[in-house]
């Protein structure tokens, strides 16, 4: 080929991508055929799970969706906003989504992953001190979020073989905690309690007094009364400038509910690949759950379990193994997850479910709360499974010395009360009874008290040395 041909053909070339930059794609479009409940159907659209849509609102506008399911040609999804205004046959329209650009001599990149297909939300340090939606839009009054950074809602899992191990205690700021039950950067925790038991208060004095870097609150499901409550009263304007909240208040659709805590999950990921000790706080697994079975048993799963679907068990792991621990020298996500046991029945799936898949729990009772009894932290059903691994053997033996009289005392409880038991009977019992005021205060803390980790330990060791 001679230089003059070499050339043409180079021009044409250029030219060629040109017109190709400068043509608009093909946009291909689907008509809603049905709405039934939470779900639409849509005919005549071809698109992954998880992908979102719009659907057209005659005169203007459009309600956002994403699609859940799909059987033959029909389309199953579901609306994040109200479906008012809609009408059959509405034009349904794939969310835009970039293109990569042809460029001469330059092969196309790898096949995306499932998960960049997914919806990607902003992240970065200006989140810090905000409070946002599910969506990622602000619900505070502080302007637009100024970031450049988005990330995938479906995080990819760390390799289990590339975490670093849980060895450093993370200080928390509740006594009990830090002395009992000894949480590890990046554990995972669960915190079992009923309704009004002090849930709220207790992960907000976390939130305010722990150690971490940033933390960040996932109101998932609750009341909107207690959104402005936890972030006001429970947080506090110094918590809150360390801390990202995301919302996604009871009266959000389900599927919006599902995405604010895989988003808040994605923020923490964000700082945790930053280096920084992360402090993940969800409140609650359980409505997550909830909201998992609604868009299931929308689209036609079966009820297995007390009405939950499989998918809801295997939606739990995958959003909770996303927490933990980066890789050696990296940051760490420590995750405490709420989980509502209906009727104070520690027995409900979603908890028991939960139990298997986490790293401990910490049990709060109604029984210890009607006593005016806060935190009301039932030490005995509480455990930290990875405590042992950053303690050493002299902090081990006062904990479990602390439990054996604490639980002594409890079973002989009744026959203290009617004066059935005689001193000098049971010598561990005569213990128990003697410091029992004791280990019973040792439990107690004021919403304005903050204990560190070395003040516990100490206040510990104190308790049997006569201190």
């Amino acid at each position: 080929m001679t230089a003059r041909h070499g050339e043409t053909w180079r021009t044409f070339l250029q030219d060629g991508c040109r017109l190709v930059e400068g043509v608009t794609p093909f946009q291909s479009a689907g008509r809603l055929t049905r709405i039934n409940g939470l779900v639409m159907e849509a005919a005549g659209l071809r698109l992954p799970l998880g992908s979102g849509c719009k659907v057209m609102v005659p005169g203007g506008g459009y309600v956002e969706a994403e699609v859940v399911g799909f059987n033959g040609e029909k389309l199953f999804m579901m609306p994040t906003d109200d479906v008012f205004g809609l009408a059959p046959g509405a034009q349904v329209l794939p969310m835009e989504t970039s293109q990569p650009r042809l460029v001469p001599g330059k092969p196309l990149g790898p096949r995306r992953r499932a998960s960049d297909r997914a919806k990607h939300l902003p992240v970065g340090d200006a989140l810090l001190g905000r409070v946002v939606d599910g969506a990622g839009r602000p619900l505070d009054a502080l302007g637009p979020l100024h970031t450049v950074e988005t990330r995938s809602l479906q995080g990819r899992p760390y390799n289990p073989l590339n975490r670093a191990p849980i060895r450093e205690p993370l200080d928390v700021g509740i006594r009990a905690i830090n002395s009992l039950l000894t949480i590890g950067r990046g554990q995972r925790m669960g915190l079992f309690a009923g309704s009004g038991v002090g849930k709220s208060v207790l992960i907000g004095m976390m939130a305010r007094y722990t150690e971490a870097d940033v933390i960040v609150v996932g109101l998932i499901g609750e009341r909107g009364r207690e959104v402005k409550e936890f972030i006001e009263h429970s947080l506090g304007s110094v918590g809150l400038e360390r801390s990202v909240v995301v919302a996604a208040p009871a009266d959000t659709s389900p599927l919006m509910r599902l995405q604010g805590a895989a988003y808040a999950t994605t923020v923490a990921e964000y700082f945790r690949d930053q280096g920084k000790q992360v402090l993940l706080v969800m409140d609650s697994l359980t409505r997550y759950a909830m909201a998992q079975r609604e868009i299931a048993l929308a689209i036609g799963e079966p009820p297995v379990t007390r009405g939950y679907p499989p998918s809801v068990f295997a939606r739990l792991p995958a959003l909770v193994e996303r927490a933990g621990n980066g890789p050696e020298g990296g940051g760490s996500i420590t995750a405490f997850y709420t989980v509502l046991a209906e009727g104070d029945d520690q027995q409900d799936p979603i908890a028991d479910s939960a139990r298997a898949i986490l790293d401990g729990h910490i049990v709060l009772t109604r029984a210890l709360a009607d006593q005016g009894h806060y935190p009301a932290i039932d030490i005995e059903q509480s455990i930290s499974r990875a405590m042992h691994n950053m303690v050493g053997d002299a902090h081990f033996d006062r904990v479990r010395q602390f439990k054996q009289l604490f639980s002594r005392y409890q079973r002989s409880r009744d026959l203290i009360a009617v004066g059935a038991y005689q001193q000098g009977a049971d010598p561990m019992l005569d213990l128990a009874v003697a410091a029992y005021p004791r280990l019973e205060a040792f439990l107690q803390q004021r919403i304005d008290e903050r204990e560190d980790t070395i003040g516990a330990v100490n206040k510990l060791n104190q308790l049997f040395s006569g201190g």
